[in-house]
């Protein structure tokens, strides 16, 4: 009996922190209590982390089948003039005295040695910048390629992509919908997101609720819940918006005091003004928390202390990346996004009593429909440094098996080159990066490269290519979820519940978490 009542305390308490940060109580409680079992009978802390690549990536050169039949179509398609993108062979030595972000200059594509060799003597390969996650793939195997991913309502032939009749995700091949598609699940408004919607679900379990979903890169969808809400975060932690350490605002505590009456109390029963003041609120009460738990930016294994002076994360030697277009380092903000976030992961599960936690960090820039060369290595090096950067913080924080993180794009582009640049696609490459990973392996198909047909613009010889060569998803990114949800403790009942279409697929876990 006494465990009863232990256990029934203990969720009353949990219970009621969640309704005091987030509106809609009734439904958050509900959502909460069906994941309580789950995450309890785990005990332990788990973290996930979206790392989003806004402006659909080319995975094209990014992770490269290397194989005499795929590379012979690739390099005949993407030696395109004027500026040919078609990457150098493995084993090709970079040519200082080419163009900066050259193919050239970069030099060959890096060799990818998967545990189990690959079906038909397919070999892999990744872009020459990527040098920290060819380690960690083929080292540490704590890295994994999921070849071929996409949104899809169901399984889809590509005769069944000619056919109107068969479902198919909406307004394929835009920015915006698709975007929404990967972290909403739907077009354009759609509003919950499927990392939001298991945030929903595990909160209850947290001792602070509001620290459940985080983002370090502004307002994100993936982390939307139907009643969780999203905590921002910055490069120095949390937000402020109430007084300083001291208690003080323009150095008074009585305008401090004034300032938080006024922000938290309402004047009306008008529903707009009461979800202010809750948010501002919440916001207030939950920087002052954060700003006595996070760890300084500079300690290890976040940072490198400084011996005199304030420590600037642009002048952090682990924060700087070799960037491939000038020979030198320069500071990588995406490491910065996931140095906060590692900080939030040590607070969270030390200070914060959380024990599951989402969150967003992403890298912009890859809308390469010209200067791709250029662009696309920079970002890239950008990528793998700091994938690199957080799975080492994270190995310093002894959380490597308690943490994954999995990118994701728009969408991926089109094989050919437009002499410059490609354009939009569907399917795409994507990697899954932790402790729990089942890494140096690929989960999927990777794709047939084709040649062009006598129209210069179709693939009538590979079962996954389109139009222009864009990719047919042969993986769908509920079957990702799914996957990365129950490594999380969520039930199939739960994730049929957050992927509507999870159901169409007859595997509904790629078996690449451990």
């Amino acid at each position: 009996m006494t465990k009863i009542d232990a256990s029934r305390r203990q969720w009353l308490a949990r219970a009621a922190a969640f309704s005091g940060y987030a509106a809609g109580a009734p439904l958050a409680l509900n959502l909460a209590a069906l994941g309580t079992a789950a995450a309890q009978s785990a005990g332990d802390y788990k973290a996930l982390v979206c790392l989003f690549l806004f402006g659909g990536n080319d995975a094209y050169n990014m992770v490269l089948p290397t194989d005499a039949a795929s590379w012979t179509n690739y390099q005949t398609v993407r030696n395109q003039a004027p500026d040919p993108i078609a990457l150098m062979a493995p084993g090709t030595a970079p040519n200082p005295a080419a163009a900066a972000g050259s193919p050239a200059r970069l030099g060959g594509v890096l060799p990818l040695s998967p545990v189990t060799p690959l079906a038909g003597g397919r070999t892999l390969a990744l872009h020459p910048v990527m040098s920290g996650l060819q380690t960690l793939f083929n080292t540490d195997r704590r890295l994994a390629v999921l070849p071929n991913i996409g949104p899809l309502v169901m399984p889809t032939t590509k005769a069944q992509y000619g056919s109107s009749l068969h479902p198919k995700p909406a307004n394929l091949y835009s920015h915006n919908d698709q975007t929404n598609t990967w972290q909403a699940l739907g077009p354009e408004g759609a509003t919950v997101g499927w990392g939001g919607r298991m945030g929903d679900l595990l909160a209850a379990n947290n001792g602070l609720p509001v620290f459940t979903s985080i983002s370090a890169a502004g307002n994100a969808v993936w982390l939307a819940g139907e009643s969780t809400r999203q905590y921002q975060v910055s490069a120095s932690g949390a937000i402020r918006m109430g007084a300083d350490s001291n208690g003080r605002i323009y150095g008074s505590q009585a305008v401090a005091q004034a300032m938080q009456r006024v922000v938290a109390t309402t004047r009306s029963a008008h529903v707009l003004e009461a979800d202010l003041v809750s948010v501002t609120r919440r916001s207030i009460d939950a920087e002052v928390l954060l700003r006595n738990a996070l760890k300084p930016a500079g300690s290890a294994p976040f940072g490198t202390p400084v011996a005199t002076g304030t420590y600037n994360s642009d002048n952090d030697p682990l924060l700087r990346y070799p960037n491939p277009l000038t020979g030198a380092t320069a500071p990588n903000a995406l490491a910065v996004q996931l140095q906060t976030v590692a900080r939030m992961i040590d607070a969270g599960r030390s200070t914060l009593g959380a024990r599951r936690q989402v969150f967003f960090v992403n890298l912009g820039g890859f809308d390469t429909h010209d200067a791709q060369n250029r662009g696309q290595a920079d970002l890239l090096a950008r990528l793998s440094h700091a994938m690199a950067y957080f799975d080492a913080t994270l190995g310093g924080l002894g959380l490597r098996n308690q943490v994954t993180l999995f990118t994701g794009s728009d969408f991926g582009r089109t094989f050919t080159s437009n002499g410059d640049g490609t354009d939009h696609g569907w399917g795409a490459h994507h990697f899954v990066m932790g402790g729990a990973v089942r890494g140096g392996a690929v989960y999927g198909n990777v794709p047939t490269l084709g040649a062009k047909n006598a129209n210069n613009n179709n693939f009538d010889s590979s079962p996954d290519q389109l139009g222009n060569g864009a990719l047919l998803p042969t993986t769908s990114v509920d079957q990702l979820g799914a996957t990365l949800g129950t490594w999380f403790g969520l039930s199939n009942t739960q994730l049929l519940d957050i992927f509507p279409n999870l159901g169409n697929f007859s595997n509904r876990n790629l078996g690449f978490m451990a």
